[in-house]
């Protein structure tokens, strides 16, 4: 089930005139979640129409982002069980 966030951006996706199917595959297969979801519409509030090639370029910056935060607080808690380790043994 598609968050509010993401039915937002798909509407905001097509009333600027993206093809529907590039406005789903966008919003409901890959900005699927509120995080992903808000920062590619504040992307459309700041830039008004910008080129498909742009807007696909931002959802995979987003993308990006939002897999380095993944991947830096899978690491935070593997070090945090290694230093329990550390601390009071297996």
């Amino acid at each position: 089930m598609a968050s509010e966030r993401t039915g937002e951006l798909y509407k905001i996706l097509l009333s600027k005139g993206y093809p529907k199917e590039l406005c789903a595959e966008i919003a409901y297969k890959n900005m699927n979640t509120d995080y992903t979801a808000t920062r590619m519409l504040g992307y459309l509030y700041r830039i008004s129409n910008p080129r498909i090639e742009d807007l696909i370029d931002e959802m995979l910056a987003i993308l990006s982002d939002r897999n380095a935060i993944i991947q830096k607080k899978e690491v935070e808690q593997a070090q945090s069980v290694i230093n329990d380790v550390y601390q009071n043994g297996l």
